[in-house]
């Protein structure tokens, strides 16, 4: 009868009798009675209306319709098993998807996931570096950090660190000559400027980062500040000061080890403490995931240590 099976413990009896060609190690391996393999082979016979086994010697071989089921019985029975163990490890294993912007990954996130591994093994962690907003309701990213971004009351929001922008640079470009201690200096200095224009949330940022607007905080407008190196890229901007190419306005939180290893210092006093910082954000559904809950507790435990 097409699309009729017998039982699958009676198939499982068969296929590993097949292999071993023995009823007291079929019974071993499937950790029942040899008896109990025996019933279960003769019932799969009476299903099927044929002999699948015989009597050749003291042992056992298989007939013409014991050989033709075989091969591919002993395929299905591998492929179950490989599914139930993909099915065993998706049970253990949880993943979940952080949308952060690519300086702070690259400067403070990515290299302390490593610490949140070894805390939870299980969870898998995917680091999207997206540029873009991302709808946390719509997507299938878990958690975004985000800053300078308005509030959405359909999500929870903690705040991860406050900011503080001031000029930064390598240390030899600090020492001169000319040496540099105040911000008139900076008419001698190339200046770094962080493109914001493509990024469709700079509308909020951009007078932090831009050195006008910057200047304009500390009282400082008179200077001219149009020259210099211009990069779409943060990351690659900061790198650029680090390499003694000139000044970037620097953001504490992504930029603190660099300057706790020396590679930036700040050669002046002013700095801005700004009205907008860094926010973890998600959904209510995606809180009630044990994987996401820990890893924001682990991400603002981390930041509360710095």
């Amino acid at each position: 009868m097409t699309g009729w099976l017998p039982s699958l413990n009676a198939l499982r009896a068969f296929e590993a009798v097949a292999r071993h060609l023995s009823y007291p190690a079929a019974a071993e391996e499937l950790r029942v009675t040899p008896a109990a393999v025996k019933q279960l082979v003769s019932k799969l016979e009476d299903a099927l209306g044929t002999p699948l086994l015989e009597r050749k010697g003291r042992g056992l071989a298989l007939t013409g319709s014991g050989l033709a089921g075989r091969a591919d019985l002993a395929a299905a029975m591998h492929h179950m098993n490989a599914s139930v163990q993909k099915m065993r490890e998706q049970e253990d294993e949880q993943r979940l998807i952080v949308s952060v912007e690519s300086s702070l990954a690259t400067a403070w996130l990515v290299p302390k996931l490593e610490e949140f591994r070894r805390r939870e093994p299980n969870v898998t962690v995917l680091i999207d570096s997206s540029q873009q907003i991302v709808d946390l309701h719509r997507s299938t990213v878990d958690i975004a950090v985000r800053y300078g971004v308005e509030d959405n009351r359909d999500l929870i929001v903690n705040r991860l660190f406050d900011d503080q922008i001031f000029p930064a640079c390598s240390p030899s470009l600090a020492q001169g000559p000319p040496r540099l201690s105040r911000l008139e200096d900076l008419k001698h200095i190339t200046l770094i400027h962080w493109d914001l224009s493509h990024l469709e949330w700079a509308h909020v940022t951009r007078k932090w980062f831009g050195w006008e607007s910057w200047l304009s905080q500390v009282g400082a407008d008179e200077l001219i500040t149009g020259e210099g190196l211009h990069f779409s890229d943060y990351g690659l901007a900061v790198q650029a000061a680090i390499a003694g190419q000139g000044m970037v306005l620097a953001s504490w939180p992504i930029l603190r080890e660099a300057v706790d290893a020396e590679l930036l210092v700040c050669p002046f006093r002013e700095k801005v403490t700004t009205d907008i910082g860094y926010d973890l954000v998600t959904t209510g559904d995606a809180r009630d995931r044990p994987e996401v809950t820990a890893f924001i507790d682990w991400m603002l435990e981390a930041a509360g240590r710095e």
